[in-house]
């Protein structure tokens, strides 16, 4: 029973995390648009790079891919509050608990999808913010993959009812 608790309040505790993070872009748009319109525009990148043709220069795509982080950020958050949810609705029984993790596995999945591939992959590499010493987010976006990737890990491990 206390391993299903703990795995419940680790995946509430990201559900929290990317609540804070959305609510945070929400109510401090201004700030954290300037983050994707630097990255986007690769403007503090190293001067001259080859592959400054990807950069974007249009402020309605930034709001676009802005809003679309957001957006997923909410629908990664809601996934893992519900999912927390359904798995302590079924805490009891290890069986059905195992059958409730498909909710917090997809919130979970969508999380390292978001920080990895939407920050280290696009942000970090096509768009190369490992070049900026301003804009980068990369190391904030690695610890955020490790731990939501550990929940992961910890929540998919089956239960059997002999845990403690």
């Amino acid at each position: 029973m206390y391993t299903r608790l703990s795995k419940i309040a680790l995946v509430w505790a990201v559900a929290f995390f990317v609540s804070l993070v959305a609510i945070n872009n929400l109510m401090d748009y201004e700030s954290n648009y300037r983050f994707v319109n630097h990255v986007l525009k690769m403007d503090t990148t190293f001067p001259d790079n080859a592959v400054m043709w990807r950069s974007i220069g249009s402020p309605l795509v930034y709001h676009a891919a802005y809003h679309f982080l957001i957006g997923f950020e909410l629908l990664i958050a809601a996934l893992c509050w519900l999912g927390g949810f359904r798995l302590l609705k079924a805490i009891k029984d290890a069986s059905v608990f195992n059958q409730a993790k498909g909710i917090a596995i997809s919130g979970l999945t969508l999380g390292i999808i978001l920080w990895f591939t939407g920050f280290i992959t696009i942000g970090g590499e096509w768009f190369l913010m490992w070049q900026s010493t301003i804009w980068n987010g990369q190391e904030a976006a690695f610890r955020v993959v490790v731990i939501i990737g550990f929940t992961l890990l910890y929540l998919v491990k089956v239960d059997d009812g002999m845990q403690a």
